[in-house]
């Protein structure tokens, strides 16, 4: 009961009334009951928007120019919407999310309650949560039975303990069930939001919705040498790694470079136990300390020993887990995402089209080499590394793949995206190792037990974020956090099976 209701609220009514009025009219007996949720944070979240729009623009407020903020807006969640898509088709889909479709053309929360009918010197009332339980409960009421819905309004209710007889409902449910031994406590990576304190469920969030935790190895890459701002950890006794982030850990085996974008900005941030230190960029380095992988208290924004451009690191002789060559080379690639990952990725061109294409670029490019101060020895000695055979690919995939398409250089991203739809899938259902330990094996069956032996050797580190970008309604960028939480345990089977 966080506004109004709106036309997916009459759509579902519709269903229900239509349904209750047919069997009243076929002579059956018809309970229609319909009672107002108030509980969870979207209440809360309006309330808290509501006080700092106060706070910072004054009562009422005198906002910046509303049109250029919607205008900005629009234009990120666009191109955010945009690089989804891009990253992976299959599971991007545009829509509106709850939140704007609740606000309709209001920008602010100040302007969404006036554009609700409130008064704009009772809006300062609904500060308080409580005051909105009072509010829009009787409006929906109102609003359903002007249109004509048969409820029994006797059985109507709102939820929180401002209904005893609700919350004690509540509150021996979860007894009950907790003395069952049905409620346990344990910790699972959840889309969180750091500003809340709490996890953010699809109803909480503003834009994101559907939208969970990707798991991913960060591979740790030890430098040989400090370069640039990293210098000065020079004599610390730090071991530096730089941490890239993926999700194919099999691949390993084909390392041939790292790449890094030469305008990101990275930092190097201590990890636990503060004898190394891990570089990412900054949105990663707040995700893994929600997580416990740095050395700061959770919750707790992680603070970087030293801070380097992608330009910096560029040059940066690198030790890599699995990889066949003793040292290989950060390089630079335009097309990284900061907004996914952490700004590091290691190059596997046998297997990656992306990778295949970059390293062709700096090996006919002497122009582009120059451009960024790459030296011919970190580049030119460095072969694709046959690694997996892909059934009509080959021991080369990316390759086949990128010639068959005609790929000219590492721009050509439709072509690209192409080629990786057309390997990938393909490499992990079908591939088979050629080198390591599980040579001869496919790559579905042993892609976790890899993953699992790099992080128990030390190799590499669990690492989740958000699918995609998350805000909550508060307006805070989510993490993905370890959290500590109680859960009910409904795939039990001899609940399954008393349930039956």
């Amino acid at each position: 009961m966080n506004g109004l209701l709106h036309l997916g609220h009459a759509f579902s009514l519709s269903k229900l009334e239509f349904a209750a009025a047919f069997a009243r009219l076929s002579g059956r007996r018809v309970l229609f009951p319909q009672a107002f949720h108030c509980t969870g944070m979207p209440i809360k979240a309006c309330a808290d928007k509501l006080t700092y729009e106060i706070e910072t623009y004054g009562n009422p407020p005198v906002f910046p120019d509303a049109d250029a903020v919607a205008a900005a807006k629009a234009v990120e969640t666009a191109a955010a919407d945009a690089a989804a898509a891009e990253r992976d088709p299959a599971k991007f889909a545009g829509k509106k999310s709850k939140a704007v479709a609740k606000a309709g053309a209001g920008s602010t929360q100040w302007e969404i309650m006036r554009l609700s009918g409130v008064e704009p010197s009772d809006i300062p009332a609904f500060r308080d949560p409580a005051h909105w339980l009072a509010h829009f409960p009787p409006l929906a009421r109102r609003d359903i039975a002007a249109m004509g819905c048969g409820v029994d309004w006797r059985r109507s209710f709102i939820t929180t303990d401002a209904n005893p007889a609700y919350d004690a409902f509540v509150r021996w449910q979860m007894n009950t069930l907790k003395a069952a031994g049905k409620i346990v406590k344990d910790k699972r990576l959840a889309v969180f939001s750091p500003k809340d304190g709490q996890p953010c469920a699809d109803h909480d969030r503003a834009s994101g919705e559907g939208v969970g935790p990707q798991e991913y190895a960060l591979i740790k890459m030890k430098a040989l040498e400090l370069r640039g701002g990293l210098a000065a950890l020079e004599g610390k006794g730090l071991d530096v790694f730089l941490m890239a982030a993926t999700l194919r850990p099999e691949t390993m085996y084909g390392q041939t470079n790292c790449w890094a974008l030469p305008a990101g900005e990275y930092g190097a941030y201590a990890a636990p136990g503060g004898a190394s230190a891990f570089v990412m960029c900054h949105r990663a380095a707040r995700n893994l300390a929600w997580q416990g992988g740095l050395d700061c208290p959770l919750g707790e924004e992680p603070v970087p020993l030293a801070t380097v451009t992608g330009q910096d690191l560029i040059g940066t002789p690198l030790s890599a887990p699995n990889a066949p060559h003793a040292a290989i080379y950060v390089l630079p690639l335009l097309t990284i995402l900061m907004g996914k990952g952490t700004g590091i990725v290691t190059s596997v061109p046998s297997d990656s089209p992306d990778d295949w294409a970059a390293l062709r670029d700096l090996k006919q490019k002497p122009a582009l080499r120059s451009k960024f101060g790459v030296a011919d020895d970190w580049v030119l000695p460095y072969e694709v590394i046959p690694i997996i055979n892909v059934p009509g690919y080959g021991d080369v995939a990316a390759e086949k793949a990128c010639l068959d398409l005609g790929v000219t250089s590492q721009n050509d991203a439709k072509k690209l995206a192409e080629a990786k739809a057309a390997v990938y899938l393909k490499g992990f259902t079908d591939g088979v190792l050629l080198v390591g330990p599980h040579a001869g094996a496919k790559v579905c069956d042993v892609k976790a037990v890899i993953k699992a032996e790099l992080v128990a050797a030390g190799d590499a580190v669990r690492y989740a974020e958000p699918e995609r970008a998350v805000v909550s309604r508060s307006g805070d960028e989510c993490v993905v956090a370890l959290t500590d939480q109680w859960y009910i345990v409904y795939g039990e089977d001899e609940w399954a099976a008393a349930t039956r």
